[in-house]
């Protein structure tokens, strides 16, 4: 017996799970969030969950708001529940869930004038993202602002009803100016080095595009504060959907399941007001970028070490790829060797230590977090978690033979198909040119290195070109099993 989700569902629905300490009806709105996925429902509004709790801040609830035709059909299912999340919190021994309902809207994609005049009500004071690291329209090689990009030139001939996140949000804040109101802060939660700079780029980087003086009012009034968050949440899949059914008894059309682990530091730049997060435990802090590199290289490259050498092996699952002893260790070997060596350090923080709490998070059982999903879009995310800490060693004339090695098996699995034949399925939004560079690099290593847009001025270095060119060439000869063991044994 199940009960479905729904604000008239609360009384019976907390006998299993915990449920909103506050009336909702008492919320209004001050935040607008771009990319209602689930990270940002085990995140983000948890933490806005929790401090409402507490009785403070019920003027800064969420209200979503999408670009993607995903994003309608996360609309419509929550809008069936009253807006409300299931948040299941894991780990190995126990599980707890709880209805989140910090979120009060949901403004339809594609109504574009109905973003913009909520945009522009002088009660929003924050907008936010998460709309993953390739929604940023970043030069994977310049890690800059493309301009060029077709979806930009979209919405510069076409403010009055632009499609991006970045063209709404400029032209919710050129209603704000024109109307003598307070711009927002824009507030970026997603895993990108300098997230709030990359953010302030894109969107003084469209305004330029359409009038100097607007880009320079954005520019002198308008925040964009840094910050690192984090949160392993994989995607929901019917699996958990009927495992909240099973053990809580609920019925909710899109669960959000997670590690009970969770982070979030934030650089205090907030002119227009910001909701009390410290009270529930946000870090504020001067300076995020220390967090913020710790965390992208150390557990979001941890993650890509070991997502193509498991997905190579058919591992599903990233605690079974943590079990596996040669993964396991390769992953440990190219971290304590070739990635904390170049992280800088961080405030109160022991890097080690750190290593250690991710192969923890990794090994959870619980969560069930699978290996495609941390090699999915490579093209965004090795630019980011992997290729910086492997120029940073060369710059420095040290060995990056373990980072050469995990482009190496970014480059083989890209290859579409894994050591036993078993098809990958496309993984990426330019899988086609990878899987093409891919077939190329199998004769000729080289042909995956001449992607410059990705690998920069790496691709010119040649102790990086020979440990890149020999551990594919290794792969192809001996599988990833043997090749990872050659790393580990110092013979590779």
């Amino acid at each position: 017996m199940t009960t479905k989700l729904s604000a008239k569902t609360l009384d019976a629905i907390s006998a299993t799970a915990s449920v909103p300490g506050y009336r909702r009806d008492d919320l209004t709105a001050g935040i607008v969030h771009f990319g209602i996925g689930n990270f940002h429902r085990a995140h983000q509004a948890v933490y806005l969950d929790d401090l409402f709790a507490t009785g403070a801040d019920h003027d800064w609830a969420l209200v979503g708001a999408g670009v993607r035709a995903a994003d309608e059909a996360m609309r419509q299912k929550l809008a069936e529940q009253d807006w409300l999340t299931t948040v299941v919190e894991q780990e190995a021994d126990s599980s707890s869930a709880r209805v989140t309902g910090a979120m009060i809207d949901y403004l339809r994609p594609g109504d574009s004038e109905a973003v913009i005049e909520r945009l522009a009500d002088p009660a929003i004071r924050i907008v936010s993202l998460t709309i993953t690291e390739g929604g940023y329209y970043i030069d994977p090689a310049s890690q800059k602002f493309d301009p060029t990009h077709p979806d930009i030139a979209f919405d510069v001939a076409n403010m009055a009803a632009p499609r991006t996140a970045f063209g709404l949000i400029l032209a919710g804040l050129l209603r704000r100016r024109d109307a003598g109101t307070v711009p927002f802060t824009v507030m970026s939660c997603d895993n990108i080095p300098g997230n709030g700079h990359v953010t302030e780029n894109a969107v003084i980087g469209m305004a330029k595009l359409i009038d100097l003086g607007l880009a320079d009012w954005v520019s002198n009034n308008v925040a964009f504060p840094n910050g690192m968050v984090d949160r392993i949440t994989p995607a929901t899949s019917p699996r958990e959907t009927q495992l909240l059914a099973d053990n809580f008894g609920i019925q909710d059309n899109w669960p959000v399941f997670c590690e009970s682990f969770k982070q979030w530091v934030l650089e205090d730049n907030f002119p227009a007001g910001r909701p009390a997060l410290e009270k529930v435990g946000v870090q504020f802090v001067p300076d995020v970028a220390p967090y913020e590199l710790m965390k992208i290289r150390i557990l979001n490259g941890g993650h890509a070490t070991i997502a193509y050498p498991a997905a190579l092996l058919d591992i599903q699952f990233v605690h079974d790829a943590m079990a596996d002893p040669t993964v396991g260790a390769f992953l440990a070997k190219v971290e304590r060797d070739e990635i904390i060596p170049v992280v800088p350090s961080v405030p109160d923080t022991n890097l080690d230590d750190y290593f250690a709490l991710c192969q923890r998070r990794f090994a959870n059982p619980k969560i069930a977090d699978t290996t495609r999903r941390l090699a999915l879009d490579g093209s965004n995310r090795q630019p980011k978690f992997i290729i910086p800490s492997a120029l940073d060693r060369v710059t420095a004339g040290q060995s990056a033979k373990g980072l050469a090695l995990v482009s190496a098996l970014w480059c083989r699995y890209c290859f579409g198909t894994t050591d036993a034949g078993t098809v990958i399925e496309a993984n990426d939004p330019n899988w086609d040119r990878l899987n093409t560079q891919a077939g190329l690099a199998k004769a000729d290593p080289s042909a995956w290195l001449s992607m410059s847009d990705i690998y920069g001025e790496l691709a010119n270095n040649t102790s990086f070109v020979k440990d890149f060119t020999h551990a594919l060439n290794t792969l192809w000869l001996s599988g990833t099993k043997a090749t990872l063991e050659h790393y580990l044994a110092g013979t590779l």
